[in-house]
């Protein structure tokens, strides 16, 4: 029976990267080969090696658009408000702190000219806010980039948490797995014969949570918005190498929408999709995904895609050998 506890690792604080590289592509690659479980320890520039004329390579364009704001109640008490989608002219879905005492009816002052007020309660901990006032100038300053909790520095340019292809606004927090590649990159893959293909998927601040459930198929999957156009869709189909997806939303994405073996649809819909072991894979031939946390659900997906035993040995060489864990760490190819 598969267990939570077959996910657990320890990650040492120290394996956390803090920051991102000065180059994006310079990080280190572990190839996971899927068949024999072995390893390699590669450059991640040496993607342009692996990978051969006539591979499809789907990227996940979504931007983040989520930002955070510091505020003070009319009592002067400190509020901390996370925006996580906008629903509305000024009008957003958000998690603050301290959020139970914040009540609807409650207005946040954001200086002098910028304010929150709490319209409703929605369900897990999110309330509905509307901003009066110019939200602009806070949007665009870096500490409002909404970085993952166990990112303790200061992030000096707000773009190097966006993917280089970002384009379609909705997102948390960002897909790292496409954290690696450059402008530069992307043309060298191009020129060898290796096309590329999007697709969307709103990543959701549950991202970041752990499975709570001894059992993982009692975990509540969150959903997320997801979209595949008919171009990829297109492109998937007539495809004659390997489907490799850079990063687990976008593997998600496409599980979603698959019909049967490299068949799928194109359109846009929730995905409440839980990839764990035992899920018959349907698109992927292989996947680029940064190092995850223990427990997660992106850590049950690879497993799902490379067997458990493998990626925990992969892991454990990882942790032995100074790899940076997760956002802003290293990359990890399986295929």
């Amino acid at each position: 029976m598969e267990r939570l506890s077959d996910y657990e690792y320890e990650l040492p604080e120290a394996a956390i990267a803090q920051r991102p590289l000065d180059d994006r592509s310079s990080s280190r690659l572990l190839w996971l080969h899927k068949d024999s479980g072995a390893v390699e320890h590669k450059s991640f520039l040496d993607v342009v090696d692996i990978l051969s004329p006539g591979d499809l390579l789907v990227l996940n364009n979504t931007r983040v658009t989520a930002f955070r704001l510091r505020g003070n109640k009319p009592t002067g008490a400190q509020v901390e408000l996370l925006a996580i989608k906008q629903v509305g002219p000024k009008a957003y879905e958000a998690l603050l702190k301290p959020g139970r005492r914040l009540q609807p009816g409650t207005v946040i002052h954001f200086g002098p000219s910028l304010r929150a007020t709490i319209q409703e309660n929605l369900s897990e901990g999110r309330k509905l806010v509307r901003f009066s006032g110019d939200l602009s100038p806070k949007i665009a300053t870096a500490e409002a980039v909404p970085l993952p909790p166990y990112v303790h520095e200061q992030l000096q340019d707000p773009e190097r948490y966006q993917t280089v292809y970002a384009e379609k606004p909705g997102s948390a927090a960002a897909p790292t797995a496409g954290l690696h590649f450059t402008p530069e990159l992307l043309e060298r893959l191009k020129a060898k014969g290796i096309a590329t293909a999007h697709v969307t998927l709103d990543v959701g601040i549950d991202t970041f949570r752990p499975v709570q459930t001894e059992d993982p198929s009692r975990h509540p999957i969150h959903g997320e918005v997801c979209e595949v156009p008919p171009e990829t869709a297109q492109a998937i189909q007539e495809c004659r190498g390997r489907i490799i997806a850079v990063g687990t939303t976008t593997v998600r994405t496409l599980e979603t929408f698959a019909t049967g073996p490299r068949k799928i649809l194109s359109g846009r819909r929730e995905s409440r999709l839980f990839i764990r072991p035992g899920y018959p894979f349907k698109i992927v031939d292989g996947m680029f995904t940064n190092f995850h946390m223990p427990k997660t659900t992106m850590l049950m997906m690879i497993s799902a895609f490379a067997g458990r035993e493998a990626v925990m040995n992969g892991y454990d060489q990882a942790l032995r050998t100074g790899y940076r864990f997760l956002s802003f760490g290293d990359s990890m190819l399986i295929l």
